[in-house]
């Protein structure tokens, strides 16, 4: 971080802890969509109250980095990167938190033999989102290394669809009402997106990273 950075430890230690809470928030949302499926609704809330409360601190931190940056220690010509990597990432809780609320609203009944294409789906988003904090990490690390990381980010993102895609013909394929399959197509389609939002943050990070070693 040294390289990108004029100083100091509290910063590359903040920027750590942000990381951290994307990372938990996948980690959490990947056990509150298996708890919902098994019928553990409580314990599916208290998932989604840990997830607001990451995103809560995850902006409150964010929003003090970039203060911190802005003020005090970024070479000018990048802080409009870091400041966009920062928000971008943020963005990665939002869509988690988000697609959790709207299953406490709805509620939707999902048939039992959807469950494996649902946990496929979930894990592939998830897996995105890691590698997404993996490649964020090497920015200000490793240079060298946010590329291979950006192209497991791609790939797990392919993975997402693909098996999302699986899912969506499935639900349609069953013998169901019209708008229940359009709901549970609602649903898949959220937790596609997340590895569609971690994707984003790599299209922008590609950038940012040629223009580093230019």
């Amino acid at each position: 971080m040294a390289l990108l950075l004029k100083t100091t430890r509290f910063v590359e230690s903040q920027i750590d802890n942000f990381l951290d809470m994307v990372s938990d928030s996948a980690t959490t949302f990947q056990l509150a969509i298996q708890d919902y499926l098994a019928g553990r609704i409580d314990q599916f809330e208290e998932r989604l109250a840990q997830i607001r409360e990451l995103e809560h601190r995850a902006d409150d931190l964010r929003v003090s980095i970039e203060r911190f940056l802005y003020e005090r220690t970024l070479i000018p010509e990048n802080r409009g990167d870091v400041l966009a990597i920062l928000e971008n990432t943020d963005e990665v809780i939002d869509n988690i938190k988000d697609s959790l609320v709207q299953f406490s609203i709805e509620m939707p009944e999902i048939p039992p033999e959807l469950n494996d294409l649902w946990i496929q789906t979930t894990k592939a988003s998830v897996a995105a989102v890691e590698q997404l904090v993996f490649a964020v990490r090497s920015f200000f690390r490793d240079l060298a290394a946010v590329n291979n990381y950006i192209h497991k980010v791609y790939f797990f993102e392919r993975e997402a669809d693909q098996i999302g895609e699986k899912l969506r013909r499935k639900i349609f394929g069953m013998k169901i009402e019209l708008s229940r399959k359009s709901q549970l197509r609602f649903f898949a389609i959220h937790i596609e997106k997340i590895s569609d939002a971690a994707q984003d943050v790599c299209d922008r990070l590609a950038i940012y990273t040629i223009k580093r070693q230019l």
